[in-house]
This record gives C-alpha cells, sequence and structure tokens, in this order.
C-alpha cells in the first residue's frame, strides 16, 4: 500500500476508483471478494482506491472498522493508493481517527453529511478531526450549500486538505456557478471531479479539474484509464468516444440507485461476489437484475478492446 503523502501526480496518475464493498450473507465481511475486485482494478491499471458511499461506509460500526480498512490495506499492492472513509457524523469521525492515527493510511476521506449541519460547524469538524488524525483529509463536497468556497480555502491554507471531491450533480455539468466559485479560491490541483465519467469531460476540459472518481472503472477499469489519458492528452473526440461506452451502466445507476445498481454489476458481470448490502441499505430488487446485468457484461466485453493508445 502506497503511504506517501498525496500529491498532485498522485491524483493524476489514476482514476480514483469507488469500489462496493463485498460481504457474506451475514454480514460480514468478504475478504476473498473484495481482494479480487481490487485485483481486477489493478489489473486494468488502477492505483487509486477510495471507500465511501458505493461501499456503504456511512453504516460500517465502529466495532468493525479497524478490521475492515486493514483488510482492504493488506489487500492492495505496494504502489496502490487505498483511501478509506469516516464519519458521518463528528462523534464517529473522531473515533475513526484514533483507529487511523496507529496506521499508515496517507489521508481519509470525510463523508458529507446531508442533516444536520452548519459551515462553520464542518470547518470545526474539519479542524478536529486532522488534529487527532494528524494529516490531512479529503473533503467530500456533494451539494453547493455544503460549505462556502472560502472556507475550503482556508482549510486548504492550513494544511488540513489533501484533496476535494466535487460531486454537486448538476443537469449540466457546464453551467456551475458554485464551482466556478470555488476553483476561484482554490488552486484546482486539488479538485478531482467525483462523480464518475458523465461530467469527466467538462470537468477535466473546462473548468480544469485534475481527475475523476469512478464507479463503473470496477468493471472496465483499462477503459476508464484510456479515457484519464484522453482527457491528459485533450483529445476530446476519443475520449468522447470511450465515455460512450460507459453510459448504459451508468444510465442504469441513475435510474435506480448509483450505489445499489454498481454493487450488483460486480457480481453479475462475474467479477466477485459482492454479496449482501450492510443496512440501512438493501440489495437492488432482482426484477432488475436483467437490465443491470446486460449493461455490465456488455461493458466488461469491452474492458479488453480499448486501444492502447493511451497506455502511459
Amino acid at each position: 500500500m502506497k503511504t506517501t503523502p498525496v500529491t498532485k501526480a498522485d491524483l493524476e496518475r489514476s482514476v480514483i476508483a469507488v469500489p462496493p464493498l463485498a460481504r457474506n450473507a451475514d454480514f460480514t465481511l468478504n475478504r476473498e471478494a473484495n481482494r479480487r475486485q481490487i485485483q481486477h482494478l489493478e489489473s486494468g491499471g488502477v492505483r487509486s482506491l477510495m471507500y465511501g458511499g458505493n461501499a456503504n461506509f456511512y453504516h460500517i460500526p465502529l466495532s468493525e472498522y479497524a478490521e475492515t480498512i486493514d483488510s482492504l490495506g493488506e489487500s492492495v499492492g505496494h504502489d496502490t493508493w487505498l483511501l478509506p472513509s469516516v464519519g458521518p457524523d463528528y462523534g464517529k469521525m473522531i473515533d475513526q481517527a484514533a483507529i487511523l492515527k496507529s496506521r499508515s493510511f496517507p489521508t481519509a476521506m470525510l463523508l458529507p453529511m446531508t442533516f444536520p449541519f452548519t459551515d462553520a460547524g464542518i470547518v470545526t469538524g474539519v479542524r478536529r478531526f486532522t488534529d487527532a488524525f494528524g494529516k490531512p483529509a479529503v473533503v467530500y463536497i456533494k451539494a453547493e450549500n455544503y460549505l462556502k468556497p472560502e472556507s475550503v480555502a482556508t482549510r486548504i491554507a492550513e494544511g488540513r486538505v489533501a484533496s476535494i471531491k466535487y460531486a454537486a450533480v448538476r443537469a449540466n455539468p457546464a453551467d456551475d456557478p458554485y464551482l466556478l466559485s470555488l476553483i476561484k479560491v482554490v488552486d484546482r490541483k486539488y479538485i478531482v471531479s467525483g462523480i464518475g465519467e458523465r461530467p469527466a469531460i467538462v470537468h477535466l476540459r473546462d473548468f480544469g479539474l485534475t481527475g475523476f472518481t469512478s464507479g463503473s472503472v470496477c468493471i472496465a477499469p483499462k477503459g476508464s484509464m484510456k479515457l484519464l489519458h484522453a482527457l491528459q492528452a485533450k483529445d476530446y473526440a476519443a475520449a468522447e468516444n470511450i465515455r460512450a461506452i460507459y453510459m448504459p451502466l451508468e444510465d442504469c445507476r441513475d435510474a435506480m440507485s448509483p450505489i445499489r445498481v454498481l454493487h450488483e454489476a460486480v457480481t453479475l458481470a462475474g467479477i466477485a461476489d459482492m454479496g449482501s448490502m450492510l443496512p440501512m441499505l438493501s440489495n437492488l430488487d432482482p426484477v432488475h437484475h436483467a437490465a443491470v446485468k446486460l449493461a455490465a457484461v456488455n461493458l466488461l466485453a469491452q474492458n479488453e478492446s480499448f486501444q492502447d493508445r493511451y497506455v502511459a
């Protein structure tokens, strides 16, 4: 596992995968299935893994947190950056900081609160978490009213922010006043697009963000890496062609549930059995399995056919 501090080069070298987390029927951790998912990602060139919403880190019991992050850390290659999440509530976040402090993870992502919170309260939470952890955190902005751009900029100036996952969903990602305000006060090198392949081209081309996260990369890692390399080469026509291959699965995720569809897609594609979803989420209704399987199997079949032009 890569343990050096996070740099801009780290954010640029790989798509940041956001995988689901495999569990058995009794909700215990399925270490082997998680290992198979990680190996599939690494075989496609992915070297950054972020375990957050898709892995349902929101609901992991504190009593299982150390086992979970240790198991994942033991499963990745020596040069893979593994990013666990904490929170979203303050109490859980602070208790998790004590666990993380005794380990070598270079950062952790703060899961976003939906209620209750204030800008000033989150600022205090970031400060106290990073003090307790002893390292900077990844700030996850999922809605524009979550943090004022100036609050983010101040935390960066204090050395408390490793990067920002920006994931405010827009009908038109090119029309984003909040993101425009954010990049006026925050160096773009800290910001990655956090909503998968759909807005990635606009976010990197038009806003100059550093990289992007992806869930569908868990099915076809080679294609997502080719998309990143095409964007870095400013070959936007190639990027559009690659992204189009991901849209059937992304459409399923947006129509049904981004987290639950991805969890099932990894299983239905035959990559690894993700098993039961930890409450308070539940597995996708089997009535939707045929549509998800078709999209996932087709995407996986494309994984080996991507041209090598953009291999780093």
